[in-house]
């Protein structure tokens, strides 16, 4: 999914209304354009862009063999890696809390192309229960694990508590992915171990964290509404996310455990992760 390809609803976002279309007879929003193209097509030092898709950044590379689950994989980042991942021959476990979209998603990726391995499991990251379960039954097929992609999260909810009484955010961003990472890490461990090659944790954070409450991570105020602002919320469980890879790398170096663990921005990408803000309604 190239970045540049949500250029207008950015744009709306920073304040400049369809300034990713080029219309008749508007100069200003056609400099704009041109301008926001060349930030976000200019190559960096891996040769790659905020432009470049994931077919181009993976080519050449043989997946076959290896095996790996993707959170929130129904929609947006998610779906578009497990296509990739797929076309790159990994045997892909689509982890979802919609099981008829994660279908439909894994249908269409099979119909681009045939000789791809997915299996589709549900998986809700805001109740303990539906992790622990999804574990279970993810165990019982007897596939290593090379590859964990912690993607899915939910972002600006208005207050809420989960199953569990947790407050969303940090329930589905932070403490979710700890316990189903935590879960599958022996997993990830033996795979490493046996075949040589060294496993894969991918923890989708977002610069979101710089915005956060003042004391950083509420501890003793998680559940709470008085205070609460959405946007703060979500840059709480981003900062509990990069500090969750930070520390479990470290963890895995001092266990000499071939896993290595990586925390990242995905850059701004129109996805429906924004879904509970009313400007994406619109």
């Amino acid at each position: 999914m190239p970045l540049w390809s949500t250029f207008p609803s950015f744009c709306s976002i920073l304040g400049f209304p369809n300034s990713g279309r080029r219309e008749k007879n508007s100069k200003h929003r056609s400099v704009v354009f041109v301008d926001m193209w060349w930030l976000f097509s200019r190559k960096g030092t891996s040769g790659f862009s905020a432009a470049s898709t994931a077919e181009e950044v993976t080519e050449g590379i043989n997946g076959t063999g290896l095996t790996a689950i993707v959170t929130g994989a129904s929609s947006g980042i998610g779906a578009e890696t497990c296509r990739v991942l797929a076309l790159r021959g990994v045997h892909v476990v689509m982890a979802d809390i919609n099981l008829s979209t994660g279908s439909n998603v894994k249908e269409a990726i099979m119909k681009e192309i045939p000789t791809a391995k997915i299996d589709v499991m549900e998986l809700d990251l805001s109740s303990m229960a539906s992790i622990r379960k999804f574990v279970e039954n993810f165990n019982m097929l007897n596939l290593p694990l090379n590859i964990l992609i912690n993607n899915a999260g939910v972002a600006l909810v208005p207050f809420l508590l989960s199953q569990d009484g947790i407050e969303l955010h940090f329930a589905t961003n932070y403490l979710g992915h700890f316990l189903l990472t935590n879960l599958l890490l022996e997993n990830m461990r033996i795979t490493a171990h046996k075949n040589g090659i060294e496993g894969r944790i991918v923890i989708v954070s977002s610069v979101g964290y710089k915005v956060t409450y003042h004391e950083g991570i509420r501890f003793d105020r998680i559940n709470e509404k008085s205070g609460y602002y959405s946007f703060l919320a979500y840059g709480q469980s981003k900062l509990a996310n990069i500090l969750h890879a930070r520390e479990l790398s470290n963890h895995l170096k001092e266990q000499g455990i071939e896993v290595t663990v990586n925390s990242l921005h995905p850059g701004v990408i129109a996805t429906n992760i924004l879904q509970h803000q009313r400007f994406w309604n619109e």
